[in-house]
């Protein structure tokens, strides 16, 4: 099992880590021996077939799945520890906004169950649809959004009460290919304004390759790390930079990780 010794403060650190679903069809091994460190300030990508562990792994980290096996830290404590500490927001796959509250009152939400003040509340709400370009479309709701804008909106949500880190469960998945491109783009211009750390989950080589400082390449089930892949990428990643040599390069040796891990599965 490959490990990674982060040159910054760990932020997230895995050791052994293996995680099995008890079902009435018997065991489904969902993870096994992952080990990991995640820096701060880093932007780590997770890539890997459908049912890899990928998203099952993102889920531990945030406390919503428990490892059977190894250990797991979030800034030093326990996955629980942090969640109660308020440590990470989490965008899911889908944008998730209640139909009937408005933009700001979707991302008011958890700021109302930590109990910030109304006028807390208004500024946060200020401040990161700001960071998200949805300047004056707090009122609106979310039928009356984009699939991007709505994405976005769950973004700024996650941002809302200023966790370090970030969660991403690929959260463009669903969205077309131009579209897509933006939101790239965006996230990585959020990223260099916040500067916290982020965890991203994807199936897309290309977008894995344009966010990433490091790729983290995973095997079918039970999901394992094969390969990380650290990116030699600049920080300032015009959309173009998919076609140079070195872009290229690291897309191709993701795809021979991906295929190797293909080639060891049991």
């Amino acid at each position: 099992m490959k490990d990674t010794n982060a040159t910054t403060a760990p932020v997230i650190e895995a050791k052994g880590l293996g995680l099995t679903f008890e079902t009435n069809d018997g065991p489904v091994h969902a993870l096994k021996d992952v080990t990991l460190t995640v820096g701060k300030g880093e932007f780590v990508s997770f890539i890997g077939p459908s049912g890899c562990g990928k998203t099952t792994f993102l889920r531990a980290i945030a406390a919503l799945e428990y490892p059977t096996e190894g250990t797991l830290t979030v800034n030093g404590m326990s996955p629980d520890a942090a969640r109660q500490a308020r440590a990470y927001g989490y965008v899911f796959q889908a944008a998730g906004l209640y139909p009937w509250r408005t933009i700001a009152g979707n991302i008011k939400l958890p700021l109302e169950i930590m109990g910030f003040s109304k006028a807390e509340q208004e500024e946060r709400v200020e401040r990161v649809l700001a960071l998200v370009d949805l300047d004056g479309f707090g009122r609106k709701f979310p039928w009356q959004l984009s699939g991007g804008m709505q994405q976005r909106a769950s973004i700024a949500r996650a941002l809302a009460f200023d966790a370090d880190i970030l969660l991403m469960d690929e959260p463009f998945g669903a969205l077309d290919e131009i579209v897509r491109d933006r939101l790239n783009e965006e996230v990585l211009k959020l990223w260099a304004r916040t500067e916290k750390t982020i965890g991203f989950v994807t199936h897309s080589i290309p977008e894995a390759v344009y966010l990433s400082t490091r790729i983290v390449v995973m095997s079918p089930r039970p999901g394992r790390i094969t390969d990380v892949i650290e990116s030699t990428l600049p920080r300032e990643r015009p959309l173009d930079i998919r076609d140079s040599p070195e872009f290229i390069a690291i897309a191709h040796r993701v795809r021979e990780g991906l295929r190797a891990g293909h080639g060891d599965e049991v």
